[in-house]
């Protein structure tokens, strides 16, 4: 970031500084807070401005991993490019999602924006339905094409990162999730497990970073781990190429996977895959040894138990107090134990590990106690070297990528269905889940000082971390004056965020 730019930015946060301090130190208290000014509106004829000023830095990052060549080069969807590409249409869809367009009619707003199509450097954007027509022209080879091209660029994000990043384990993570509509017309929808219209599209993502690697699109009433394999050893090859050394595979009894886990064990890679409780499981867990089940501690309570010089007071929990009061029958967990053994599954030829988890729950009813119940979850794997705690670690968080698919549903409106065929909505769900990509590609991308290290990791995290919201709110959503000077753009912020500075460093560092 240039010192000039710097010290500006330094100057308005200690301006802000000192009149939140005001405020609160001398307070006006002849009437509220906010009041409402003699206002008189006018048109600028010259000065042009824009609110997604951090839309430019995302585009550089999406330039600097080189997105939109490759995009053109493997997709030929276009006879004739007049004047969009193939790359144009696919970063007009994935802009809409990451300014917060929830429907593909709200591109248009972007195309009336005459300052946001000059600081993007573009005559035009396609409209809205030229958008629907493009998503229509995909088939299903089309789309394998654009991940493939998406995951190259993907790796020359990653091959920027340090090498001690790539010491850790590289955890991919699978998951179903059902997408309903209204629609009566769409190709391919279908009654789900739920009894709801809609599509059941899988997700393979890397925990690491938060990023989806591969989503395909499926009809409503495919079991979740259809087609899970061959993404998985997708995901495993792109892992590999980009350089990681240990491969964690993740997910709940619905991917165990059976078929192929001699395979995977051969190749190298770990996996932890949660297993159905079948009777036979749950017999033999039945008749393990007393002496063989240790208790399972949650982190939280060894955190506490460590620190018993603090003494935190419990809340009352309103929801128990009313299932009591109104005689509801209630569930209390009084203890968690382990234990562990070898199983063959069918499909297999070798022994895996298997950890039993048993549960020891009290059934309530008001004040009474009816019974206690045990129930058993089980979690198959071939690291024989981590504890059993360590298993159940690995399987809970697994359940991060429910947040994940939250943020494609609700975030980006990746996981939505607004066209009328199943390829053309797969096709959508690529392009729109680029949103949340780029977001994950700009915080992997934000410079490291090694004086400052500590705090601009942490900022990097803090990015990689945020919803979607809160990123567009404090990075993207900065108002700006958009000049043109000569052979560049000028970007002129008329306000700053928090986290202003840090998306300087990074266009500075582009």
């Amino acid at each position: 970031m240039k010192p000039r730019l710097r010290r500006i930015l330094s100057k308005r946060q200690r301006r802000l500084a000192r009149r939140h301090d005001a405020a609160i130190r001398y307070p006006d208290i002849s009437g509220p807070v906010i009041t409402t000014p003699r206002t008189t509106f006018d048109i600028s004829e010259r000065v042009e401005a824009t609110p997604w000023a951090g839309v430019a830095t995302a585009l550089h990052v999406v330039d600097h991993a080189g997105l939109p060549a490759e995009i053109d080069q493997a997709l030929n969807l276009l006879q004739i490019h007049r004047p969009y590409h193939e790359s144009d249409h696919v970063l007009n869809v994935a802009i809409n999602a990451l300014v917060g367009g929830s429907t593909l009619d709200d591109i248009r707003l972007r195309r009336d924006d005459e300052a946001f199509l000059n600081m993007i450097g573009a005559s035009s954007l396609p409209a809205p339905t030229t958008a629907g027509d493009f998503c229509r022209r995909f088939n299903q080879r089309a789309i394998h094409v654009l991940m493939d091209a998406i995951n190259r660029a993907r790796l020359r994000i990653w091959q920027n990162m340090p090498q001690e990043w790539f010491r850790q384990t590289a955890r991919i993570d699978v998951d179903g999730t059902l997408v309903s509509t209204t629609g009566e017309c769409k190709e391919g929808m279908d009654i789900s497990r739920k009894g709801t219209w809609g599509y059941h599209p899988l997700l393979v993502s890397l925990a690491n970073t938060g990023e989806p690697l591969f989503i395909v699109n499926r009809s409503g009433n495919r079991p979740s781990h259809e087609g899970a394999a061959s993404y998985l050893d997708q995901a495993i090859k792109l892992c590999r190429r980009a350089g990681f050394e240990d491969i964690l595979l993740r997910g709940d009894t619905d991917f165990s996977q059976v078929r192929h886990l001699d395979r995977w064990n051969v190749q190298g890679v770990r996996f932890v895959f949660g297993y159905k409780a079948y009777p036979n499981l749950k017999a033999y867990a039945d008749g393990i040894e007393f002496k063989a089940w240790h208790e399972l501690i949650r982190k939280a309570e060894q955190i506490f138990d460590n620190q018993d010089k603090i003494s935190r007071r419990k809340q009352p929990r309103v929801k128990e107090a009313i299932v009591k009061a109104r005689g509801f029958k209630n569930l209390r967990l009084r203890s968690e134990d382990l234990a562990e053994f070898e199983y063959t599954p069918g499909g297999c030829r070798q022994a895996y590990r298997m950890v039993v988890l048993r549960k020891n729950i009290s059934v309530e009813k008001g004040e009474q106690v009816l019974f206690d119940e045990v129930r058993y979850f089980f979690y198959i794997t071939n690291d024989f070297e981590i504890s059993r705690a360590a298993v159940v670690y690995e399987s809970n968080q697994r359940c991060n990528q429910e947040n994940l698919i939250e943020q494609l549903k609700n975030g980006a409106r990746a996981l939505h269905a607004p066209v009328n065929t199943l390829n053309a909505n797969w096709a959508y769900m690529v392009m729109a889940s680029l949103a949340w990509t780029i977001k994950a590609w700009m915080a992997l991308s934000v410079p490291v000082n090694a004086r400052w290290r500590a705090r601009q990791e942490r900022e990097k995290r803090e990015w990689l971390r945020m919803e979607l919201k809160r990123f567009r709110d404090e990075v993207l959503c900065i108002p700006a004056q958009i000049l043109r000077s000569g052979r560049r753009v000028i970007v002129r912020l008329l306000s700053t965020r928090a986290q202003t500075g840090v998306m300087l460093r990074l266009h500075a560092s582009l």
